[in-house]
């Protein structure tokens, strides 16, 4: 009894004010730790930002159609941006032996176009010391540098031309497209057309 009477003498307080300082503690406790929680949360979501869901977008199909000396020629359906090397793969590769120099393999393919590997041309068939030329229709998409040449008013530079621009921005959709090409005026156009075909 004397020990309990000396230890509440010595600190001081009597039991209503030892209640109240608990209490006081109690609240101050609970306030700290709900604190503590939610700082804490907010610092982690700080630190680590949601992720962002990002969903690309679905690439359309394209179809082309891949003929002469592949290994399975026909249509396949390729992503849109692919190249004309991926049509060649796709349709198995060109032939053994095959030259695909002519072709440019890096150009980006439009829907519905047509890729021909391995056209050899009629004139270029002939004897190659026969000064005869090709006077048969000739496709604008496939023809040779000798094939153009023999057109009226087409000579061999402009004939280069018409294939390095068919190289460059893919096959003619129109005979008109020919106009495109410099030195093709519709003067020429018109004298040759009824030779040309698609």
């Amino acid at each position: 009894m004397q020990i309990r009477e000396l230890k509440d003498n010595f600190l001081g307080f009597s039991s209503d004010q030892k209640k109240g300082l608990i209490a006081v503690s109690l609240v101050a406790i609970t306030f700290s730790v709900f604190l503590f929680l939610t700082t804490r949360g907010s610092a982690i979501a700080q630190e680590s930002p949601k992720p962002v869901l990002s969903i690309s977008p679905i690439q359309s199909t394209i179809l082309i159609h891949v003929a002469g000396k592949v290994k399975t020629p026909g249509v396949y359906p390729l992503l849109q941006g692919s190249r004309v090397a991926d049509a060649i793969k796709a349709a198995g590769g060109a032939l053994k032996g095959v030259d695909t120099s002519e072709i440019n393999l890096a150009r980006v393919l439009v829907d519905g176009e047509q890729i021909y590997v391995g056209y050899v041309s009629k004139l270029s068939a002939t004897n190659p010391k026969s000064t005869k030329k090709f006077t048969g229709t000739i496709n604008i998409n496939r023809a040779t540098k000798p094939e153009f040449d023999s057109l009226a008013g087409i000579g061999p530079v402009i004939a280069a031309r018409i294939i390095t621009y068919r190289n460059q921005n893919g096959p003619f959709m129109a005979i008109e497209d020919l106009l495109k090409v410099s030195g093709v005026g519709p003067k020429t156009l018109e004298k040759i057309r009824s030779r040309l075909t698609l």
